[in-house]
């Protein structure tokens, strides 16, 4: 029986495209990568992270300079980041139904908890983060091991393959929702437990 639900953040519960792009682009000046326009979203979410990267000129194993650096310049534009319509009332009826719920990210606990205060969302009780895009299975079982809990016990709402693939290595199931920051070409092959469309798709899965 599950107990808790966790979710990413950046794509599943927060639409956060606009800060990641005008981030992203002042690093892209900085650093010579190439700058992301809006119109150039839909074509990055079917690639991979590999893809994304060439396709951009960046090299990955640049990531743990960038990173840091990233997130701080997300910060200043957190007051422009938004709930996906639907999230506050299907978290609002997950808690209803007696769930708890947390966040696992690789975004920095400082802009999640600005961002939950600042849009009146206390039934998170835990957010773990990590600063390295591939370690979300070790969070999560860090997460299971400190709450004492089985793998049947939580579920995972996310939006990326790297999500997926973080899951499968914790031995959870996973909710794969369609509004985020990799389209259904860019899961191809991990086959997600759940599908969703809609925020309220979740409190029916559930």
């Amino acid at each position: 029986m599950v107990k808790y639900i966790i979710f990413d953040f950046d794509g599943t519960l927060a639409d956060s495209k606009m800060a990641f792009i005008s981030s992203w682009n002042i690093l892209a000046g900085k650093y010579r990568f190439k700058e992301i326009k809006f119109d150039d979203i839909e074509t990055l979410k079917k690639l991979s992270i590999k893809e994304r990267c060439k396709l951009l000129n960046f090299q990955m194993y640049k990531l743990p300079i960038i990173i840091p650096q990233f997130y701080k310049l997300y910060r200043k534009s957190i007051n422009d980041i938004n709930l996906f319509d639907g999230i506050k009332d299907m978290l609002s009826g997950l808690e209803k139904k007696g769930y708890k719920t947390a966040i696992i990210s690789s975004n920095s606990k400082e802009n999640i908890l600005f961002f939950l205060k600042r849009n009146q969302i206390d039934c998170v009780t835990n957010v773990l983060c990590s600063s390295s895009l591939f370690s979300k299975d070790k969070l999560i079982e860090k997460f299971l091991r400190e709450n004492q809990l089985e793998s049947s016990e939580v579920i995972y709402v996310g939006d990326e393959k790297r999500d997926l693939v973080a899951c499968k290595k914790a031995g959870i199931k996973m909710i794969w929702v369609s509004w985020g920051y990799d389209s259904i070409e860019a899961i191809q092959g991990e086959n997600p437990d759940y599908k969703v469309h809609k925020p309220s798709e979740i409190l029916t899965v559930m």
